[in-house]
């Protein structure tokens, strides 16, 4: 009972349409600034233009998530019975859908050329419509609602969405002396505890005989082991020495984990402490009361040592910790990064107020025409 009131604590359905379209105007809009921000911090060498890259695809991936699911949601408040369903998005700490909306648009996907079979075409329904409008003079809410869903469907086929597991790619980085080869790893997952998406990049070499991408007794097994230690509460650390553990001919040099999120908004969620402070006393317009708020974990080898065998030696990597008053044994990672983006005004009142908590938290402010200006 208690998992349950708090269930319901955390999790609010958005009942109201309008609020709901608001909602969803937000996010097209911040997902779009965050390729901008992405390219702020090439162009300061915080990112390379391959991470760049890598990113961009999954915040587009997002984007194209978010679209499906206004799709989704667009009528449905104003059905009846069984069909009126709302989107569900998480208070506290997170401010995206929960975990069990991409799940279900996930099984969707899955079956969308069955409902697309199923639903009449675009032109058909929309004709059907102006007929109920002009001839019985009614409001055609069953027919928008089936439109909404042809074009939901439509959506989840043409793909390219984010799902609460992106397999693992691998980009070829470098070929190196006696045989090896450097990849750029990358995957993400939406944190079901968290419910916000969560993007890993890891840099290894390759020491065995065939490229990785192209070894079938290799990479499927690669690829498992990386999503089921895609676990929010591991530590970087622990996920890169169990790879490096458990495939001696691949070597973890340098590990990220991408979270993006979460976002804070006076209008759609909970929060405490200074931001809650920050977005109501900037009073800011409809469009411009939110921050999103991320961070980048990162993980790098510092020499290697090697571990001897019966009849060989196996290479082990040893891993730098951030050496400054014992944190790097309690974050489990070299480095810890901070960052928010925020329009204008929310980012006047941060300022003004300078909170001990954001004093080391990189700052990407949108400012006019949606350009993004960087604060340290």
């Amino acid at each position: 009972m208690v998992a349950e009131a708090n269930l319901t604590r955390d999790h609010k359905r958005l009942e109201d349409d309008l609020a709901a379209r608001r909602y969803f105007a937000k996010f097209d809009r911040i997902t779009r600034l965050l390729v901008s921000v992405a390219g702020a911090m090439e162009a300061d060498r915080s990112l390379s233009r391959r991470d760049t890259g890598v990113l961009a695809g999954y915040v587009n991936a997002i984007s194209a998530s978010f679209r499906a699911l206004s799709l989704k949601y667009l009528v449905s408040g104003r059905v009846d019975g069984l069909l009126a369903k709302h989107l569900t998005i998480d208070l506290h700490e997170s401010g995206f859908p929960i975990y069990q909306e991409l799940a279900s648009m996930a099984n969707d996907a899955a079956q969308a050329a069955l409902h697309l079979r199923g639903i009449a075409a675009v032109a058909e329904i929309k004709d059907e419509m102006i007929r109920q409008i002009v001839g019985a003079r009614e409001i055609p809410t069953r027919l928008q609602y089936a439109l909404s869903q042809r074009l939901y469907y439509e959506t989840l086929a043409k793909g390219g969405l984010y799902w609460p597991q992106m397999h693992p790619t691998a980009q070829w980085l470098a070929d190196l002396p006696k045989g090896r080869r450097s990849y750029l790893l990358h995957w993400a997952v939406y944190d079901s505890q968290l419910n916000v998406p969560v993007v890993y990049l890891l840099e290894a070499e390759d020491s065995g005989r065939r490229a990785l991408p192209l070894d079938q007794g290799r990479w499927p097994q690669v690829q498992a082991h990386l999503l089921a230690q895609s676990l929010g509460g591991l530590k970087l650390v622990t996920i890169a020495g169990g790879f490096d553990a458990d495939f001696d001919d691949l070597h973890p040099k340098r590990l990220r984990r991408i979270h993006l999120g979460p976002m804070y908004s006076s209008v759609y969620t909970l929060q405490t402490g200074p931001i809650r402070e920050v977005l109501e006393e900037a009073h800011a317009p409809e469009g411009e009361d939110w921050a999103l708020a991320w961070a980048v974990e990162e993980l790098e080898s510092e020499r290697v040592e090697w571990e001897k065998g019966w009849f060989s030696q196996t290479e082990r990597q040893v891993f730098r910790l951030d050496p400054f008053s014992g944190r790097g044994a309690d974050l489990g990672a070299t480095r810890l990064a901070r960052s928010i983006i925020l329009p204008q005004r929310p980012f006047q009142v941060l300022a003004e107020k300078d909170p001990e908590g954001f004093r080391e938290v990189r700052k990407f402010v949108v400012g006019r025409e949606g350009r993004v200006l960087v604060y340290n």
